[in-house]
């Protein structure tokens, strides 16, 4: 079948292009590069450089006439978000329904949509939260993905368009950008392996629930392969504070720097952990990468890229 990826080029997206390319299936990525590196994919996927907001990401859908969206191209900084609520939503919602339209016209047979566990809870009642949890999102960015699900149950609704919300928790692993898509791993990672302090927003007692960039893909895989229509979540069930993933990081770097604390961010919730029981029922999905793994993982992932100007120059 033919999957059409946005942000495709980005960190969980070109994870994503591979769990369906090692599965048999055409793959055309849709990315702007704004945070997307071509690196990242696999020289069989498609590229097309593309705002999913604009005319031509909707006549891309309308021509090729993909089987499945796939969208993961998102605003996904939740301090930016706070600073630039609008931005958000012109990317996140706007540029969203653009594709939705455009996949109701083309025949698309099912939408994978990457929404988020760790910020559409809002501050939890329980530990882990079930789908079945009151969403209260407490940034604009959770509001916009609370917004996306809406607007998928709207589609099936009028127009019979199956859907998939996969709710992710903290996502990390090699390719996540530590500029573009602001996640704590890869900043931390790569600061470290270049032996440079890292900052701790907060006291660092703040909880999240880190799943692993390659076991997302095949959660999305499974997705499309399976008949549930719904939300899902998509994490390990397991909390773990921001200064206990940051003794995991040095200990993976071999790095005996002591980290520094700065006023936390607006916006950010204090605990978030998912409860993934339905992925596992429904999916046969669980996260197969433990964290003491999958952080060693990206530090040597972030430590062979330190290296390539020096090969390169050699």
């Amino acid at each position: 079948m033919k999957v059409l990826v946005t942000g495709g080029a980005g960190f969980i997206g070109s994870h994503v292009c591979d769990a369906f390319l090692r599965a048999g299936h055409e793959v055309i990525a849709l990315d702007n590069l704004s945070s997307g590196r071509r690196e990242n994919l696999d020289p069989r996927v498609r590229l097309v450089v593309q705002d999913i907001r604009s005319p031509e990401a909707a006549e891309l859908i309308r021509s090729q006439r993909p089987d499945v969206l796939c969208h993961l191209a998102a605003q996904m900084d939740v301090r930016r978000s706070v600073e630039d609520p609008r931005f958000d939503a012109e990317t996140n919602i706007l540029g969203m329904l653009n594709l939705l339209e455009a996949s109701r016209i083309a025949g698309v047979k099912k939408v994978l949509f990457s929404s988020t566990g760790g910020a559409i809870y809002g501050e939890q009642d329980v530990f882990p939260a079930p789908e079945s949890h009151a969403t209260r999102p407490v940034s604009p960015y959770g509001v916009s993905k609370a917004s996306g699900e809406l607007y998928l149950g709207y589609y099936r609704a009028q127009y019979g368009l199956p859907y998939v919300a996969l709710r992710y928790a903290n996502v990390y692993g090699p390719r996540q950008n530590p500029h573009g898509e602001a996640g704590v791993v890869a900043i931390f990672s790569q600061r470290l392996v270049a032996s440079r302090e890292c900052t701790i927003f907060g006291d660092g007692g703040q909880t999240r629930d880190f799943v692993f960039g390659p076991d997302v893909a095949r959660a999305n895989l499974l997705a499309f392969e399976k008949d549930f229509v719904g939300a899902i979540n998509i994490g390990t069930g397991i909390e773990t504070s921001i200064n206990q993933l940051y003794a995991g990081l040095a200990e993976a770097a071999g790095s005996s720097l002591p980290v520094t604390h700065a006023p936390g961010k607006p916006g950010e919730q204090r605990r978030s952990c998912i409860d993934a029981t339905l992925a596992k029922k429904v999916l046969g999905w669980e996260p197969t990468v433990g964290l003491a793994e999958g952080l060693r993982k990206t530090v040597e992932y972030f430590r062979a890229k330190a290296r390539e100007p020096a090969r390169a120059s050699g």
